[in-house]
């Protein structure tokens, strides 16, 4: 299963994009083999831990994960006969915990704390690994994770568009992603324009526009956004920022899904959305691209897709 992580297809929208100035194309990490783009660096962080001998076959890995780096590093610690503890905020959807489990992790969930709080999730894995002796993957500060997405992702993007990207737009969670894809492209496209898509109750797009963290809000979005700077999150890859709510992240949800034929989630409505502002404005050297971060069998027990 872990050699089908990555090359996943970039395809235009035909019908929600139709008559833009400049096209959209979405990268479809939904249809990696755990359901999205976190398994990129799930293979990644355990292959070059593995390389340094810090990791090995029989060991316990420990993550604090909003769902999706869980079921990547799912698949990999099967794969490579690891054990897996995920740590969830309770915010995060039921259909989530319920698909680590049945995967084979032990999953603990924590209170909705900030995270200067001691029951932050991202604190509780820390303190875990150190009392007992495990593996703490780290994603929001583990290197890999940023290297995976110059190295394959921005590498499949330039690939697969022939060399021609006016724009890239994402969310960012860990900021992986967005600063991996983004030196990629900066790297080959000088013109080439990178923009944070953000939910509107995180402080990250006023950390772009301003260099200061915004106010710590509300959102319902999942796994993207924050009122803490990622160590992964990189200026120097972003130009500007987008804010979506809620409610245009979850309405692009379901026209990506009756439209496109696009099973998503949350943060790819969001992602869509900022991508369609920037194709409408024009003056681009090329298409918008944006990723699709995972699939919808992981919101179903949400309200925002209950109500279809």
């Amino acid at each position: 299963m872990i050699s089908l992580i990555g090359r996943t297809p970039l395809i235009p929208l035909t019908r929600i994009g139709r008559g833009l100035p400049a096209p959209v194309w979405v990268k479809c990490e939904h249809l990696n083999p755990g359901g999205s783009i976190k398994d990129r660096l799930a293979l990644a962080i355990v292959d070059d831990a593995q390389a340094r001998g810090e990791l090995r076959p029989g060991m316990t890995i420990i993550e604090a994960t909003a769902g999706n780096t869980g079921a990547g590093l799912a698949l990999v610690a099967a794969a490579r006969g690891c054990s897996l503890v995920c740590v969830m905020p309770e915010k995060m959807s039921a259909d989530k915990r319920l698909a680590l489990e049945a995967m084979g992790a032990r999953v603990l969930i924590t209170p909705n704390a900030p995270p200067s709080s001691p029951e932050n999730f991202r604190a509780v894995a820390a303190r875990l690994a150190a009392e007992n002796g495990w593996f703490l993957a780290d994603q929001v500060r583990n290197p890999a994770n940023v290297r995976v997405h110059q190295e394959t992702t921005g590498a499949e993007i330039l690939e697969q568009s022939g060399g021609r990207v006016g724009a890239f737009v994402a969310g960012a969670g860990t900021g992986g992603t967005i600063s991996g894809v983004g030196r990629r492209l900066k790297a080959a496209l000088p013109g080439v324009v990178v923009v944070l898509a953000d939910p509107v109750g995180s402080g990250l797009a006023d950390w772009v526009e301003t260099g200061t963290l915004g106010p710590d809000g509300t959102y319902m979005v999942e796994g993207i956004g924050g009122s803490e700077l990622p160590a992964n999150l990189h200026r120097d890859a972003i130009d500007a920022a987008e804010r979506v709510s809620d409610e245009e992240s979850f309405a692009m949800v379901k026209r990506l899904v009756r439209e496109e034929g696009l099973l998503m989630g949350g943060s790819s409505g969001t992602n869509v959305v900022a991508a369609l502002r920037l194709a409408a404005r024009g003056g681009l050297d090329g298409p918008v691209v944006t990723v699709l971060a995972d699939s919808w069998d992981r919101y179903r027990s949400k309200p925002w897709m209950q109500g279809w």
